[in-house]
């Protein structure tokens, strides 16, 4: 059994505890590192995510009235590729030194992958970019009564078209529009375009990507003028009793805009496009954070909250304030019922000293430039000199 490397043997061991050089730290090291300045440098998790799609519904006729819940389109993503990027360079000769010089810049595609829902949100979406774009499944299929097909029809077209029927050497075909509908609406009739026939409107006009975290603050990543450059449907399968159908979509876009900013109280959330909207969001206070219902002096839902609550149910007055401020009483007394209020005391604000002391070591650093705008802040890039 060895005592220890070096001619002092499990000396030195000894000797290195005295000097404080063990690698072992306590959790004060991370505290320090992912706790102060309000949680700066602690990782975003993967889950915290929100999707927001922009349609161009004011300039695309027929989207107005479609069957098709753009908010609801949110609550449906399952998983979503944050923007990718691939630098083009070359390298040079100088008098035989290599040099890199950049040449192009590319946006690499991501994928959104979309529950499939039994509301048919997500189908929907395709289908009516499908018919959008192209001529190809807007005609009624003819199954034998036209006026009972359950197929969507986007173009408002009435009679049904036999798609089986083969007129190859027909005298006129029996329809001439199929593919792709590149123009605007005074050179095609009903086909939903731009309304001042300048050209075809995008239907997307950019896909809005949001990461949160703890403190009620997002990062925003913007998509620009985002196309679908492929949908693919699931598939099923018999041996997958657990399994759970999906929809993925590949966009291409031509830029991507940064910013950051505050949730806010608004609900649903006036800088995240279709956050938290009521319809389907549950906007109740959860009954632990209500004032009383946790043990804790300081903390969310503790006996400073209920002094509080109290207070604003008393003012209020009425029976509805007197029934408030006896319940949120009875919480207080029931949570704190058998506890050491004063082993709570001291235990909090060894606590809350300890992080203001962290946190205002933080208190002078540098930041990357941002621009206040209605409590979104946009990155703006620092001035090439």
């Amino acid at each position: 059994m060895s005592n220890g490397g070096g001619p002092f043997g499990i000396g030195n061991q000894i000797l290195s505890g005295f000097r404080g050089d063990s690698t072992l730290r306590d959790y004060t090291h991370a505290s320090r590192v992912f706790t102060t300045n309000s949680y700066e440098l602690k990782p975003r998790f993967k889950f915290q995510f929100h999707v927001g799609f922009t349609l161009n519904t004011d300039s695309i006729t027929y989207l107005k009235n479609a069957d098709l819940d753009v908010k609801e389109l949110s609550c449906i993503v399952k998983t979503v590729d944050l923007p990718k990027y691939r630098i083009d360079t070359e390298t040079l000769n100088q008098y035989n030194r290599k040099r890199l010089v950049q040449t192009k810049i590319n946006y690499e595609p991501v994928n959104i992958t979309f529950h499939d829902d039994t509301g048919d949100n997500a189908r929907r979406l395709w289908y009516y970019y499908f018919s959008y774009y192209y001529k190809d499944p807007t005609y009624r299929y003819n199954l034998g009564n036209p006026g009972t097909q359950p197929q969507p029809n986007a173009v408002g077209t009435t009679t049904a078209f036999d798609y089986n029927v083969r007129d190859i050497y027909a005298q006129k075909p029996l329809e001439n529009s199929w593919g792709f509908i590149g123009e605007a609406s005074a050179e095609r009739g009903p086909t939903p375009a731009n309304v001042d026939g300048t050209g075809k409107t995008p239907f997307f006009r950019d896909i809005r990507i949001y990461g949160m975290d703890q403190n009620h603050k997002y990062c925003e990543y913007v998509l620009i003028n985002p196309i679908i450059t492929a949908w693919n449907h699931d598939t099923y399968d018999y041996s997958q009793g657990g399994g759970i159908m999906q929809h993925t979509m590949t966009i291409a876009y031509e830029t991507v805009k940064y910013a950051s900013g505050v949730v806010g109280a608004g609900r649903p959330a006036a800088n995240m496009s279709g956050f938290a909207d009521p319809a389907h969001y549950d906007v109740q206070p959860s009954p632990i954070a209500r004032p009383g219902a946790n043990a804790t002096f300081f903390g969310q839902g503790g006996l400073l909250d209920a002094g509080i609550g109290i207070l604003d149910d008393l003012q209020n007055g009425g029976t509805l304030g007197l029934l408030g401020a006896a319940r949120t009483a009875m919480n207080t007394y029931n949570t704190f019922k058998g506890k050491d209020l004063r082993s709570i005391a001291i235990n909090e604000t060894v606590a809350t000293g300890t992080k203001v002391l962290a946190n205002a070591e933080a208190l002078a650093r540098t930041r990357a430039p941002l621009v206040n705008n209605n409590l979104r802040s946009i990155l703006i890039p620092p001035k090439v000199v």
